[in-house]
């Protein structure tokens, strides 16, 4: 009997893949622990995820990694988050550059504390050459933010006359969000059982495939990356046009 990643056809993969990464602090509650404790044992999941990922040949993940909401979260967890991120950046870094992998972010990345920003910086510029799979942390991430930023930056070439309203369309538009040199994710996954998107890549996914899992992140592996690709491929993806146009062609 075929295993999952074996019933994969890899002529069919998404190209992007991004995941809402829910559920850390309801594991760690059932388990009658703190909320860090969550956080801290998520990270099996991300290197799981990301090597399956690779494995496969799937060009871009991205992993919503912190919303500028969880900013509102209590200063002991922000702060325990964001120890908790750099150090596990540049821990895995060695393990991206064997694997070929590229670390990128987007978001609005000048909010998040000074050293934060600069060993970040240090692991993205460490693994810039990589060729293969490209990691995308999304970090301090609002797509409401991203949006807004990029009218703001559109209307403000419009007054200093560098554009005209006729040059606005989806692709200038796209140009000025923070994932303008990423494409357009096939397939976003969110885990823990929620059925919402938490404003994420709202633009972005206008024809993304939607699955959701009752898996806690904690608890995620290949296995569930595997069946979320396979379930992916199993449906008809149409843009807008009728089954027998995406047929013919």
């Amino acid at each position: 009997m075929k295993s999952l990643k074996e019933n994969i056809d890899v002529s069919k993969l998404p190209k992007h893949v991004a995941i809402i990464m829910d559920g850390n602090g309801r594991w760690a509650k059932k388990k009658g622990l703190d909320r860090i404790f969550g956080h801290q044992n998520a990270l099996e999941a991300v290197r799981q995820t990301t090597e399956a990922a690779a494995e496969l040949g799937v060009n871009f993940l991205t992993l919503y990694t912190f919303s500028t909401e969880n900013w509102d979260r209590p200063q002991m967890e922000v702060e325990a988050l964001m120890d908790l991120l750099v150090r596990s950046i540049e821990k895995e870094t060695p393990t991206l550059n064997k694997n070929n992998i590229r670390l990128a972010a987007i978001g609005d990345i000048k909010r998040l504390p000074k050293s934060v920003t600069n060993r970040l910086q240090l692991c993205i510029d460490e693994t810039k050459n990589n060729t293969g799979l490209t990691l995308v942390l999304a970090l301090s991430y609002s797509s409401r933010y991203e949006i807004l930023n990029a009218t703001k930056e559109i209307g403000k070439q419009l007054l200093e006359g560098k554009l005209k309203i006729e040059d606005i369309d989806e692709s200038l538009f796209s140009s000025h969000l923070t994932t303008k040199n990423i494409p357009d994710p096939d397939l976003l996954i969110r885990t823990s059982g929620e059925i919402r998107i938490s404003n994420f890549l709202l633009w972005q996914i206008a024809y993304t495939e939607l699955y959701f899992t009752k898996v806690h992140w904690p608890d995620y592996r290949k296995e569930d990356l595997f069946e979320a690709i396979l379930a992916y491929q199993n449906r008809e993806r149409r843009f807008g046009k009728t089954g027998e146009q995406i047929v013919k062609k």
